[in-house]
């Protein structure tokens, strides 16, 4: 399967952003999604996930009660809605892909996941 993630920008504090992951040559209702993001220097983190069996999503304890993980079976598209954005936001966004669509064991390690986006920039202004 082939991920393209988009919707990043340069925002605000305070300010919301909905970033998509759209999905071809496979499913992705027979993966398991997350969203990671990285910044310079660090080590990618996990941000949010879901199983569309459910479904049941996972957060980040940084993220919880302002991001919000979803997906379209019918558009085959994930999303990741982001609100209150903060300053230690900013990082670029990557939409992963395993194979595993229960839950994975290691779901918050990247390198669990097969299938990744190319990455798409969120900038939160202060």
């Amino acid at each position: 399967v082939q991920l393209q993630a988009s919707g990043g920008g340069l925002v605000q504090t305070g300010d919301s952003l909905r970033l998509s992951c759209a999905g071809s040559g496979g499913t992705l209702s027979h993966y398991f999604m997350s969203w990671f993001r990285q910044v310079p220097g660090k080590e990618r983190e996990f941000v949010a996930g879901m199983s569309w069996i459910g479904p049941r999503t996972y957060y980040t304890e940084s993220v919880k009660g302002r991001f919000a993980i979803s997906g379209n079976a019918s558009t085959d598209t994930v999303y990741l809605r982001m609100d209150s954005l903060k300053p230690e936001d900013t990082a670029v966004y990557y939409c992963a892909a395993d194979k595993n669509r229960w839950l994975p064991a290691r779901y918050r390690s990247r390198s669990e996941y097969q299938y990744w986006g190319q990455g798409t920039q969120v900038t939160v202004s202060s």
